[in-house]
């Protein structure tokens, strides 16, 4: 019922974000990453729920979150709670059993001679459609339970997505601080060697010395940051303790997000938004059930009497119906109808909220992959090409030390640009499809919900 509204980011981030070059067809690119999820996810010995101590990659990192969570585990045990009241829902009231004895105290025969003894079983018969509307209301109770899970697994999906893409992201920054500081040292060794040949004042070394020392610094907190970023991926299905030593993946694997329209249209697979259905649903089942309480129940009564003295029996039948003169529920009536009326003003709200929230989302998309496009074509060709030029006519006294770090700061800042865009576009892509419930560039034919045999 629910799995076409909790694929976890669909295709195109499972595409974006893999190990090996991207040359899947067609046919590949129906497995997505929600496929794979809930094949772990029902199978808790599959071998992706186990972290691996070499590279991980973003499948796994989510078929771990799905079987390891703590949260999400939680939220299956209130499923499983919601399924037992549906159960204790259907349940008949118990017949009740009475036991009495008449006639103590009385003057003339003594002892138990002239007892009476009766015992009686009564029933309750509920009247109204009382049980009926009970389990109605207990088993839409339970399906908000299940689109609960649902809503907190397309969330813990998200979070470890994004939290993927950080360490992806900082791993990248750390090999870009690493390569930065490669070249600081060879400007370095360079200026050296021009110093001591007495082509360039002694200043110039101790500026390049500077220069390397800052990004030794940037390097340092380059590092720190990874093991950050590890260690809140890895959070996700409950370690405190990453086993794992890097994350693979291609972050600059893009394409252009669709249109937001089109993205709108495709909103009510949202699980914040498909359960208010339920919702709405759930409560009008309450207002049947709080209407049938006003019907009153009947009991009804059989057993026998058993006179000592005369050694003879008596059948005893009766039944009792509580009058409705003063409580017909109409309180709990009205309450479950004042509910009701503030479902549906709460479904008009999550609507405009979520609305905004995939407008917000896909702006910063829209903005993240013009900036990547833009660094990709422009900036960063320049930067480079400027870096190499200075740095060359350094080496042959062309130009002063001063140039040549300020290509490099130039160099490294477009680069590190470069990245944070490219983290920004996937996590982007994340929020899109945790918002649309489904792949962010899903055609209208793949859009369609399954129909079950």
């Amino acid at each position: 019922m629910f799995s076409n509204y909790v694929r976890p980011l669909g295709v195109a981030l499972c595409l974006m974000i893999t190990t090996g070059p991207i040359n899947a067809g067609p046919t590949n690119s129906t497995q997505s990453t929600g496929q794979l999820s809930d094949q772990a996810s029902n199978d808790p010995n599959h071998p992706n729920a186990e972290e691996t101590t070499g590279s991980l990659v973003l499948y796994q990192a989510l078929a771990l979150a799905l079987t390891k969570n703590p949260e999400l585990s939680a939220f299956s045990w209130e499923s499983r709670a919601q399924e037992a009241a549906t159960l204790q829902a259907g349940l008949f009231p118990n017949p009740t059993f009475n036991a009495n004895a008449a006639n103590f105290g009385n003057q003339v025969i003594k002892g138990f001679d002239g007892d009476v003894v009766t015992l009686e079983l009564s029933q309750l018969i509920e009247l109204g459609g009382k049980r009926a509307a009970r389990m109605e209301a207990a088993s839409l109770t339970k399906q908000l339970a299940d689109w609960d899970y649902e809503t907190k697994r397309a969330d813990v999906l998200t979070q470890v997505t994004q939290a993927f893409i950080d360490v992806l992201a900082a791993q990248q920054r750390l090999a870009l601080t690493q390569q930065i500081h490669e070249l600081a040292n060879q400007t370095t060794v360079t200026t050296v060697a021009r110093v001591q040949a007495g082509k360039v004042s002694p200043v110039e070394e101790t500026k390049a010395k500077v220069a390397r020392a800052s990004v030794q610094i940037e390097l340092m907190r380059a590092q720190k940051e990874l093991e950050a970023a590890r260690k809140r991926l890895a959070a996700g299905w409950g370690s405190t303790t990453p086993r794992f030593e890097t994350v693979s993946g291609h972050l600059e694997s893009i394409q252009a997000p669709a249109s937001l329209d089109s993205l709108a249209q495709r909103l009510s697979k949202n699980p914040d938004l498909a359960r208010w259905a339920t919702e709405i649903t759930q409560r009008q089942a309450l207002i049947t059930m709080e209407k049938s309480k006003a019907i009153p129940d009947v009991t009804a009564t059989v057993g026998a009497s058993k006179y000592l003295m005369p050694n003879d029996y008596a059948l005893v039948v009766g039944f009792s119906v509580p009058l409705p003169v003063f409580d017909r529920n109409q309180g709990r009536i009205q309450e479950a109808e004042h509910r009701l009326t503030k479902a549906e003003e709460e479904f008009r709200s999550a609507e405009i909220r979520i609305a905004t929230a995939l407008n917000t989302a896909y702006q910063a998309l829209d903005a993240a992959h013009s900036e990547i496009i833009t660094l990709q074509q422009d900036i960063l060709p320049g930067a480079q090409s400027a870096y190499d030029a200075a740095y060359e006519g350094y080496r042959l006294g062309k130009f002063g030390f001063l140039d040549v770090l300020d290509a490099q700061r130039t160099l490294f800042s477009a680069k590190n640009q470069y990245l944070l865009a490219l983290a920004e576009y996937h996590k982007s892509v994340a929020n899109v499809e945790r918002l649309v419930g489904s792949n962010m560039n899903e055609t209208v034919a793949d859009s369609q919900p399954e129909v079950s045999p």
